[in-house]
């Protein structure tokens, strides 16, 4: 017996950390998902808030220390005990930077610019901005509120909704 189908219609992301990795992973997907005609909302939280703080969006580095995906140029594994190293982690991010320019990947605040003008929706983990000692003024402009988890998951029910956590 075959399952019935439901199309997706609506996707929710949560993004809990702020390496440039997890952020853009996060980015693309909700850009993706705006792009294809899904409701969209992404909840960032804990480190992820580094993303849509507008002192810290500009200085999302790459994680090196404790990354077994990490790889060098060609493919080469990447020791992770190098990333402790002072500069290493800085050289890293760099390159990380330079390879995204080069495939023309939006920064961090226009993704957020391009997720929100095709009608995606933004928001800050409560908890964590009381956490960290936040306002809503120290958040980009696209954040459209801060609300708590079960606020989030009260906006991601219906029939077609998966919930990505990053």
């Amino acid at each position: 017996m075959e399952k019935e189908q439901y199309p997706l219609k609506k996707v929710c992301i949560i993004c809990a950390k702020g390496s440039i990795e997890d952020v853009y992973a996060t980015l693309v997907m909700a850009n993706g998902a705006v792009m294809e005609g899904i409701e969209t909302k992404v909840f960032f939280t804990f480190f992820g808030l580094d993303a849509i703080t507008t002192k810290q969006m500009k200085k999302l580095h790459t994680a090196t220390v404790g990354n077994p995906a990490m790889r060098m140029p060609g493919g080469l594994a990447f020791p992770t005990i190098l990333g402790m190293i002072p500069g290493v982690e800085a050289g890293v991010s760099k390159m990380m930077k330079s390879q995204m320019a080069a495939l023309d990947m939006p920064d961090v605040d226009e993704f957020l610019d391009m997720i929100t003008a095709g009608g995606g929706e933004i928001y800050a983990c409560k908890l964590a901005v009381e956490m960290f000692k936040l306002k809503k003024e120290d958040f980009n402009e696209n954040v459209k509120d801060i609300i708590t988890i079960g606020d989030f998951y009260g906006l991601c029910g219906g029939q077609g909704t998966q919930i990505i956590f990053t």
